[in-house]
This record gives C-alpha cells, structure tokens and sequence, in this order.
C-alpha cells in the first residue's frame, strides 16, 4: 500500500532524512540558504515554544534551547554574550523568580 505524500517546508532536526529513510519512506529536502534558514529557525523556536506551553516537559524545554543554540551559532552570537546580558537585564530589571504579575498601571 502507497502512503500519500505530506508535505512539510519545516526545518527539522539533522538526522530526520535518515530517521525517515530508515522506516522506508524517501524524504525530499534541501538545504536553507541564509535568509530562509534563520526564518525558519525563527518559526521553528516559536513553534517549539508553543510545544513547550502545551506540555510542559523538559524534553520541549530542551527543543527550544536547541533551537536557540542554532540561532547563537548562525548569528554568531557567543553564548558568554548572551550570557553577559542576560545578566545585565537581570541585575536592571530582575528575573522572574518573584511571579509578579502586574496588572495594571494607573
């Protein structure tokens, strides 16, 4: 029996051709160029974060730090950098460790 083909244009993890090939299926890919790379890893990172919202595991967790990892490595953002200002932003305005909620402003 032929399963349809179900189109994706989704960014997905290095070894998912493989994965695929592997349960007999042919996938058909290529590779981003700049500029839809990093729109799909924006896609990707917003799509992982809404996984995350959803379930609540730390395996969706770790899907979006993997999606911010690849964001920092074609930016070349340092992770000290992003680091520093995280810090920065916390030391001028906090974490959220505190679960305030502000609810208005009069």
């Amino acid at each position: 029996m032929r399963m349809s083909s179900v189109y994706h244009q989704k960014l997905v993890r290095d070894k998912i051709p493989q994965i695929i090939r592997n349960a007999g299926r042919t996938p058909v890919t290529h590779v981003a160029g700049d500029d839809e790379y990093l729109k799909k890893l924006k896609t990707k990172l917003v799509e992982e974060a809404q996984e995350f919202k959803k379930s609540g595991t730390i395996e969706e967790l770790a899907d979006v730090l993997e999606v911010i990892k690849a964001i920092c490595k074609f930016r070349k953002f340092r992770n000290r950098n992003l680091e520093l200002i995280r810090q920065k932003k916390e030391e001028t305005k906090g974490g959220f460790g505190k679960r305030i909620i502000l609810d208005k402003i009069e």
